[in-house]
């Protein structure tokens, strides 16, 4: 055994797709070796990917893959044995094309159930590791998630070859040892690139362990993406610390200054103190999206005038000249950002709501101002709904969507709702107005923070009700893993701001609301029935991540609960009682009752006491009679768990009922009267959850 590196080494890679096309790249080639069986127990993958190169290296591989016994069916014995039982000529073909020589007399008759087969037992020979190399290499190639392929012709002029990017070098080592393997037009040996500018002449890899040390001291490449991403973000914490700042890195923006450098070195910049007069927001965007710079912010959370890129540059004048570079660069771009904002100040966001109408909004739906409108009406009831100032949020609504006029957002399309409430607090209007505007897009992405005041709130259902309910009207559902118009989120952002912000809404209210405002829309259907549904889906994934069995929640939502707020509190209960002891044989019983009832023509509501002639249904009555008063006044008062543990001393009665009871009788009256005693259990039983569900 021996370690084994395979680096394919190329122009620069697309930065955003980087990290899966190295990790893909990586486990491609570890997955097939894996099957081929060159790899063992103690073998450890490791993946490498830089802007210029993808690589893998793989410790404890086999030289030779083992010799391994099969089995191989061949044909039916009725059609590879003649009558003396010689081969014929089908069974002499079949083993000629499967290479296998073996003698008639050799073979296994096994009969597979429909015929009586011919079958070869042998030990297959293992194979050398540039085989099995050459078969995983070719897998790695043509499966690569590449977002756009590349053509490009090899150096004889006449072979064009399709990839990610131009390959320049391949390096396939076993130890010390070239593996003789090709691919993309290029033949392996140990020569590979090392930083574009730090080195000039080819690298020589000595062996497949060194290979991560060597191009770090002698290449000026660090190959492993983890550790420059570690490195990076270390780095810069580090700087922005010492200058009394907070560096603010989001994720996405980490890895793609990770994937341009092969040698990252940390430069600090500044511009200048006047262009902080523009939204912060603006000008970290600016700096993030054009130029991967990463922003700084003071103690408070203000905006520093400095920043921090990533080069791959050790310079020799300790990076003066591009510090200085960097400055004037991105002086231009935050003058242009600058300019945006005060162009968009000269004209107040009230004057710019006619414009809307000249946005389309959706080609079924109408203009962004025929939505304005829909989402005026509906923000309006809800805001009734909830407590919240209608005007307020009626005013909000009207301007929530006018920014998306502006030419910050036009060049910014992230900024919408942001740029909206700094131009409504520079026109005068409300401040609670003015929030809204930014925060009824919340909560934008999983884990976002929900709208804060009640008339934010109100405008961001409304925002959402109107999506839902529009989209859905036209047919416009999500299917599968489709969701174009992320009607999901939109769906959780609604459940999450009625569970966390403890809104006593229904749901079924909502919907309506939202159908209401769109029914006038030419072409939309009643779709409430499928929107509702679509909401119970969102409240199973919600509540499935907190832990809850998908028994418990079938239970729940089984009774289509109007309030969401409730399902929390009913969930508990729920699992409360599926502890106790009780709860297996009445969740049982319950599911019998059901099942009898569905049989059953209609029932009287009325239990009559003078048809009762068992003991066993006399203190079924009794019990349920005495129960059911503390039954209904805890779950007037929403006390769940109390309803489901109180329901807990029926056991007995009810058990002692199905023991002694026929309830499907001759005589019709008595028959009656028995479906109405189970009737009136089973109203009973189930206020909180359908207990059946968790019967197993």
């Amino acid at each position: 055994m021996n370690s084994l590196l395979v680096e394919l080494q190329t122009e620069e890679l697309p930065p955003k797709a980087l990290g899966k096309l190295s990790e893909a790249f990586a486990n491609t080639i570890a997955k097939s070796l894996t099957t081929q069986h060159f790899l063992t127990e103690t073998s450890k993958v490791t993946t490498f990917g830089a802007p210029r190169r993808l690589a893998v290296l793989i410790t404890a591989v086999l030289e030779k893959s083992p010799d391994e016994a099969f089995k191989q069916k061949l044909v039916p014995v009725r059609v590879g044995l003649d009558a003396e039982g010689h081969a014929t000529p089908a069974l002499i073909k079949k083993m000629k094309a499967l290479g296998i020589e073996a003698d008639v007399n050799d073979l296994k008759r096994v009969n597979d159930g429909k015929n009586e087969q011919l079958v070869y037992e042998g030990i297959r020979s293992g194979v050398v590791l540039a085989h099995g190399l050459q078969t995983a290499l070719e897998q790695a190639v043509s499966s690569l998630p590449i977002p756009k392929v590349m053509h490009y012709q090899l150096a004889d002029g006449e072979t064009t070859v399709s990839f990610v990017r131009p390959a320049k070098h391949l390096v396939a080592l076993f130890g010390a040892d070239v593996v003789p393997v090709s691919v993309l037009g290029l033949t392996a040996d140990r020569l590979t690139s090392g930083h574009r500018f730090h080195t000039r002449e080819l690298l020589s890899i000595k062996n497949a362990d060194g290979y991560e040390a060597q191009m770090q001291s002698e290449g000026k490449v660090m190959a492993s993406f983890a550790k420059r991403r570690e490195k990076i973000v270390h780095d810069v914490k580090t700087m922005a610390q010492a200058i009394g700042g907070v560096a603010i890195m989001p994720e996405d923006l980490i890895d793609e200054v990770t994937a341009l450098t092969e040698w990252p070195v940390i430069y600090e910049s500044s511009f200048d103190e006047e262009f902080l007069s523009v939204p912060q927001e603006c000008l970290i965007l600016t700096m993030q999206q054009n130029q991967k710079y990463f922003a700084v912010q003071d103690a408070e959370g203000h905006l520093m005038n400095r920043f921090f890129l990533v080069s791959q540059l050790e310079a020799k004048d300790g990076g003066e000249a591009i510090r200085s570079g960097n400055a004037r660069v991105v002086r231009a771009r935050l003058a242009d950002a600058k300019f945006f904002y005060d162009q968009d100040r000269l004209v107040t966001l009230e004057s710019r709501v006619p414009g809307l109408a000249h946005v389309v909004y959706h080609n079924k739906l109408g203009t962004q101002a025929e939505r304005v409108e829909r989402v005026k009406a509906i923000a309006a009831r809800v805001a009734d709904l909830i407590g919240a100032n209608r005007e307020q949020a009626v005013r909000a609504a009207q301007l929530a969507k006018v920014d998306l006029l502006t030419q910050m957002v036009g060049e910014f399309p992230e900024l919408q709702g942001i740029m909206g409430e700094y131009y409504a607090l520079h026109d005068g209007e409300d401040p609670i107005v003015a929030q809204a505007i930014r925060e009824h897009y919340q909560p934008r992405y999983a884990g976002d923070n929900l709208p804060s005041t009640p008339v934010s709130i109100a405008v961001a259902l409304a925002d959402k009700l109107e999506t839902l309910s529009g989209l859905f009207g036209i047919g416009q559902m999500p299917t599968g893993d489709k969701d174009p118009f992320a009607l999901r989120r939109h769906a959780l952002g609604v459940l999450r701001m009625i569970l966390e912000k403890g809104l006593t809404v229904s749901l079924t209210d909502l919907v309506t609301i939202g159908y209401e405002a769109l029914k006038a829309v030419s072409g939309i259907t009643d779709a409430r029935t499928e929107l509702l549904a679509f909401f119970e889906d969102r409240l199973r994934v919600i509540f499935k991540e907190k832990g809850y069995s998908a028994q418990e929640i079938d239970a729940v939502l089984a009774l289509h609960p109007a309030r969401a707020l409730e399902i929390p509190a009913r969930l508990e209960a729920v699992r409360t009682f599926s502890a106790m002891p009780q709860a297996e044989s009445l969740a049982a019983a319950n599911k019998r009752i059901g099942n009898i009832l569905k049989k059953s023509p209609a029932t009287v509501n009325e239990v009559k006491g003078d048809l009762l002639q068992l003991d066993a249904e006399k203190a079924l009555y009794d019990a349920l009679c005495e129960i059911e008063p503390k039954v209904d006044a805890s779950y007037g008062k929403g006390a769940y768990t109390d309803v489901l543990t109180q329901l807990a001393t029926l056991r007995e009665p009810v058990d002692q009922f199905f023991e002694d009871v026929m309830v499907n009788v001759d005589d019709e009256a008595l028959r009656a009267n028995r479906l109405a005693l189970l009737a009136r259990l089973h109203r009973t039983m189930n206020q909180v959850a359908e207990l059946s569900r968790l019967a197993k």
